[in-house]
């Protein structure tokens, strides 16, 4: 309470107790060169100015403060900020002036916020841009030559369209990886809880890129030998996804004669967290923050000889938050990486 006084009056006090001793000097002066002083008079007519002098400029002070904020509150408020109302207007200057620092504040973050996202935009349409156009210009351009006169020849037509397919099936491959990732990001796909073995449907996933890691003499591999089935609950087919990808990646970007090891671990609050380790290139420690964004790539030349759609550890992220899960990424550059995520472990067995 007393702060508020001080904050309300101080000024006006200080200015009329100025003002009242300034003309009561000059009365007192006065009196002294006629050789008399009315104390009382003095005294009387010094209480009369300091009431009305304290009046005045404190209902005037006021006055023009309002107005001077309440110019400021209707500026800002054009913002249409729900933190500034002319409702809550005051003339406390120091309120005030906190309250537009934080308001300053949060429009700075809000701007670098929006800042960040415009380049994030600029990135991804540029990106998608660039994924669409390289197998649209290459069917295009097989399809032109056969009708530049090539079709007549059987052995270049054959050999042209199953090119021209090639790039049709890399199209389709990247228009529902971004279905996907779109379908997951508005929560627009329902996962479909099941209760299965986790390890078989690891073992599954080896036999289905088998082929892929025998070309790069990559050993898929556990890490043990696991007896017992491991039994998970989780949308199984979206976990064959996401093992999928990682496992893949873990093929492409891994060294020739290397080795992929899966390993599934216990851990508290009925979690088990699944690691898939590669003794590949690795991944410097700049790029690893940026994995999971769409069409990253840490080969920033544009060379495409590993495939995919730069997609997949979006994918991977996505599908993990969709189970409200958590996913790790460790990797040292030259020695190899490390992707591991949790699941939630059935009590109950197959």
């Amino acid at each position: 309470m007393t702060s508020d006084f001080r904050r309300s009056y101080g000024f006006s006090i200080v200015t009329a107790l100025y003002v009242t001793l300034f003309f009561s000097g000059i009365l007192i002066f006065i009196g002294y060169r006629q050789g008399y002083i009315d104390w009382g008079l003095i005294c009387a007519v010094a209480v009369f100015s300091f009431v009305f002098l304290f009046a005045i400029i404190y209902f005037r002070t006021r006055i023009f403060i309002y107005q001077r904020v309440k110019k400021i509150y209707d500026e800002v408020t054009l913002l249409e900020d729900a933190e500034l109302k002319p409702a809550r207007i005051t003339t406390d200057i120091k309120s005030l002036t906190e309250e537009v620092e934080r308001y300053a504040t949060s429009k700075k973050l809000e701007i670098e916020t929006l800042k960040i996202k415009d380049e994030y935009r600029k990135d991804f349409l540029g990106n998608v841009a660039h994924e669409l156009k390289t197998p649209l210009f290459t069917v295009q351009g097989y399809i032109l030559t056969l009708l530049d006169g090539a079709i007549k020849d059987k052995s270049v037509r054959k050999r042209y369209l199953e090119r021209a397919d090639k790039g049709v099936e890399r199209l389709i491959y990247l228009v529902n990886d971004l279905d996907m990732i779109t379908k997951l990001e508005v929560g627009d796909l329902n996962l479909n809880y099941t209760y299965f073995d986790v390890v078989a449907l690891v073992k599954n996933t080896f036999e289905l890129l088998e082929m892929k890691a025998t070309k790069k003499n990559v050993t898929l591999t556990f890490d043990v030998e696991y007896e017992t089935p491991i039994v998970v609950n989780a949308d199984e087919e979206r976990i064959q996804q996401l093992l999928t990808n990682l496992i893949e990646n873990s093929i492409k970007y891994g060294k020739k004669d290397g080795t992929t090891e899966v390993s599934i671990q216990d851990l508290i609050q009925n979690k088990v967290l699944i690691r898939v380790t590669d003794n590949g290139e690795g991944i410097e420690s700049d790029h690893i923050p940026r994995l999971f964004e769409r069409f990253y790539r840490v080969d920033k030349s544009g060379n495409r000889k590993v495939g995919g759609s730069g997609l997949g550890l979006s994918i991977v992220k996505h599908i993990i938050e969709a189970h409200e899960e958590k996913i790790y990424v460790e990797s040292e550059f030259g020695v190899g990486s490390e992707f591991s995520f949790t699941l939630e472990k059935a009590e109950k067995l197959l």
